[in-house]
């Protein structure tokens, strides 16, 4: 490996102009790029030549790479560059987690072709990350930073209509809160109605000696406590209020008062700090430049009549979803909101069927879901996988009941196809025998998948795994899942099968290009977000869980329960979260254009059309997806 030396001065315009090209130099101060440029080095490397190994200590120099191509290969791997590699291109830096931990860099490093990089010693690099808070919140949360670049980014592009107050990231301690009009318990009715006459509002919020929140009365007070009761006008108001109201604290995100206003299906709450009374917030606050609103539109979903009447509300859902993106609301959130909208379709659909046929059958069961509606991860694309777990009655044997509950769930599983759902083209589905189960034989299916572990099982395994209930009693499942967990924790066989499994399916990195590209007609030369994007992150994440009994089905509570119980570093958990959530926000955003253009929904990208920061943090994203891998790997010893 080459030792650094100035080969060539950096002095010219060109290397300012270059290095102004590509974050973090973009955003830092002009002093503190002049030290960057003073202190950095010009040294060439030939073809082939290692630019950093493990075997050459503590890393001691900064590169950034300024012209030609760098590949990285995996420790361990055979001298010679293959297949396996992922590459480095101008503009990018390099090795920064190493520097910063004081430790070996974890790759050999090396050039393809005649390559030029800009090098800094360590003292320098270190001196730099004190004067520069920009490059030291790079260098510290590179994948992080470069993300929240992107997130402005396409706020800028696609939120030219809404307010700047509009965002759902906000604390409400960063929302101008309406004041709240209170009155004490003892407050006569009479009172409390000409107060809200006079300021022209639909509630109060009623309050102790200590401005702490006791109750709130409503216009449909009035209606239900007073009027229709004939409840004489001087009576206290705490007769008639409402009680325990719901409450926010002030610190909380916006993003969580509108979900808590949703599951609740109200439209106002009371914002308390330490306890007392500061503010009330709405859902026309929250969403206040939107076309849809979070709280109507579950309202209007949990009232439809019919299967038609919910159908007619799964495009205010996409609409939402854009509205969401606009803000530049967190991807994890909006897939909460996505589960939470769906859960209600679902919930819906089968209170109306079973309406439809007079009532629930006399057979207790709840409706299961699979997949990435188990793990509450669902986006636009999506299509049904589900399932039922049953408890048939003293006397009736299991295939009697499923005869009873199948005709049921076949008229489930149409309504929500024609609600948006594409019936499942492999048929997992709770109208089909094999997905429509007493407790037993869930565990002894699940039992001889892991026992056996064929391909067939180990595929299924990565769908059925990930359930849990949306309608009917949750006991059974969770003691389905308490069992599952005991008994895949106790064969690790299985587990490394499952690794070994999960493997195969690389992230696209490609060698002498920037990615790996796949796909037939119309999508050839693309990628597979879904595929070679997610899938990786979720598969390594079940394995995880499994091993370390993590009852969560959701990749990110699995992988933050893994790194809660000892078994990853959370620094690596919140890099592998940055990564997994940009290349689902990226999913997403593509399928609110297509969307938005009337075409099929698809999981394929091609990377040509990004832009240069969206390919970049791309790559860092697959390269995360990568080292994940690599845990798994050296967990399993595959």
């Amino acid at each position: 490996m080459t030792e650094p030396v100035q080969d060539e001065t950096i002095e010219d315009q060109g290397v300012r102009e270059f290095l102004l090209r590509h974050p973090p130099y973009d955003r830092m101060r002009r002093e503190h790029l002049d030290y960057l440029l003073a202190h950095l080095r010009a040294i060439r490397f030939a073809d082939g030549e290692a630019v950093t190994d493990p075997a050459a200590g503590p890393a001691e120099w900064f590169y950034i790479l300024q012209e030609g191509l760098i590949v990285g290969e995996d420790q361990g791997e055979d001298e010679s560059i293959d297949g396996n590699a992922w590459e480095l291109v101008p503009g990018e830096c390099f090795p920064i987690g190493a520097l910063v931990n004081g430790r070996p860099v974890r790759n050999v490093q090396r050039a393809v072709g005649e390559v030029v990089c800009l090098a800094m010693p360590r003292a320098a690099f270190d001196a730099l990350r004190e004067l520069s808070p920009g490059f030291n919140e790079y260098c510290a949360n590179r994948l992080s930073g470069l993300l929240e670049r992107v997130k402005r980014q396409v706020q800028a592009e696609a939120v030219r209509d809404l307010g700047e107050d509009s965002s759902l990231n906000l604390p409400l301690a960063e929302k101008t809160l309406k004041a709240p009009l209170t009155a004490g318990p003892e407050t006569p009715v009479i009172e409390v109605l000409r107060g809200m006459s006079a300021a022209k509002v639909g509630s109060m919020v009623i309050v102790d000696a200590e401005a702490r929140p006791i109750g709130i009365f409503t216009l449909k007070d009035l209606m239900n406590r007073v009027a229709l009761p004939g409840v004489p006008q001087d009576a206290p108001i705490r007769q008639v209020m409402t009680p325990d109201p719901i409450s926010v604290p002030r610190s909380a995100f916006a993003f969580e008062a509108a979900m808590q206003m949703a599951q609740a299906g109200i439209q106002h709450l009371v914002v308390v700090e330490d306890g007392r009374l500061v503010g009330v917030i709405s859902e026309r606050d929250l969403f206040s430049m939107q076309r849809v609103g979070l709280v109507n539109l579950s309202k209007s979903i949990t009232a439809a009549g019919s299967v038609a009447d919910v159908a007619a509300r799964t495009g205010d859902i996409h609409q939402l979803v854009a509205q969401m993106v606009a803000q530049g609301v967190k991807v994890g959130q909006i897939t909460q909101i996505i589960t939470l909208l769906n859960d209600q379709i679902v919930e819906r659909v089968i209170a109306i069927v079973l309406d439809e046929i007079g009532g629930a059958p006399a057979i207790p069961f709840s409706w299961l879901a699979f997949g990435s509606e188990g793990r509450q991860e669902q986006t636009l694309k999506t299509d049904q996988d589900n399932g039922i777990l049953f408890e048939a009655p003293a006397g009736m044997a299991p295939e009697e009941a499923r005869a009873l509950l199948m005709p049921i769930a076949e008229r489930i599983n149409h309504a929500l196809a024609q609600c948006g759902f594409p019936l499942c083209t492999g048929g997992i589905m709770a109208m089909n025998a094999e997905c429509c189960l007493s407790a037993e034989e869930w565990r002894a299916r699940f039992a001889r998948w892991i026992d056996q572990g064929t391909p067939e099982h180990l595929l299924k395994s990565t769908i059925f795994f990930d359930f849990r209930t949306i309608w009917g009693p949750k006991a059974p499942a969770a003691a389905l899942r308490d069992w599952l967990m005991e008994r895949a924790a106790a064969n690790s066989r299985f587990r490394k099968q499952m690794a070994a499994n999960a493997l195969q399916n690389t992230p696209p990195l490609g060698l002498f290009r920037d990615f790996r590209l796949s796909g037939k007609g119309e999508e050839s030369n693309t990628l597979d977000l879904k595929l070679n994007g997610v899938a990786p992150f979720i598969d390594a994440a079940r394995i995880l869980a499994l091993a370390h009994r993590v009852p969560a089905t959701n990749t990110v509570e699995r992988l933050t329960g893994a790194a809660g119980a000892g078994a990853l570093d959370a620094g690596d958990v919140a890099a592998w979260t940055d990564a997994y959530d940009y290349i689902r926000l990226l999913r997403m955003r593509t399928n609110d254009e297509q969307a938005a253009a009337g075409s099929a929904l698809t999981n394929r990208i091609d990377p040509a059309r990004l832009n240069d920061l969206d390919r970049r943090i791309l790559k860092e994203a697959f390269r995360e997806a990568k080292r994940l891998q690599t845990k798994l790997a050296l967990d399993y010893q595959l």
